[in-house]
């Protein structure tokens, strides 16, 4: 299969959010509409925002990826489909939704397969930490969700119980999931790694 072409920067413009400014996120000037939120952290080569965002053109999609060369690549993957209701952005993901994005603004935040750090000693660079959650219990709305998941059971557990002692969050139960929703997710399967899912809503 052919790689798509990265487009020119110039291309890309309108799918790439950047901000000098300290202030919260306008989400309807970054979008020109009112529609819901849903927040991607860690979107890799964005075949999860890809996907949702096809299929639900009513709904905007944030992603948030440290990776330069990863947000122009998905970058790429939207404009050559001209979807509209996908933004990207590069950087700390703890950071930008604990000082960016407006309380309660986010219908959902999905977190899949956030990179282990496998070494005890860099556990400390992991995105899901107790301050994770609590920026992301802020953004999301009363009602709204929390999607986790991953092929590693200890960093599952650890997500886990970070989640368990916030009583803000619900853990429901176990539904139907949507099966290769990220790179990794195909990658896991067909080494047959078994996958921890949950889903939390906000009370």
């Amino acid at each position: 299969m052919r790689r798509t072409k990265r487009l020119p920067l110039e291309e890309l413009a309108p799918y790439l959010w950047e901000s000098p400014t300290p202030e919260s996120v306008a989400w309807p000037a970054v979008f020109g509409n009112a529609n819901p939120i849903e927040i991607e952290v860690g979107f890799g080569k964005g075949l999860f925002l890809l996907n949702s965002a096809i299929e639900h053109p009513e709904t905007n999609y944030f992603g948030i990826e440290i990776v330069r060369k990863y947000q122009l690549f998905t970058a790429t993957r939207m404009a050559v489909r001209k979807l509209t209701n996908v933004r990207l952005a590069c950087g700390d993901a703890n950071v930008l939704i604990r000082d960016r994005v407006p309380a309660e603004s986010v219908r959902a935040i999905h977190v899949y397969f956030p990179d282990p750090w496998w070494k005890k000693r860099h556990h400390k660079r992991r995105v899901f930490t107790a301050e994770f959650v609590d920026a992301c219990v802020r953004a999301v709305v009363p009602g709204g969700h929390y999607h986790l998941a991953t092929d590693v059971a200890e960093y599952f557990e650890v997500m886990t119980e970070l989640c368990a002692a916030r009583p803000e969050l619900e853990l429901l139960p176990r539904v139907e999931f949507v099966e290769d929703q990220t790179n990794f997710e195909r990658k896991a399967r067909a080494k047959r790694t078994p996958i921890n899912r949950a889903i939390y809503r906000r009370r």
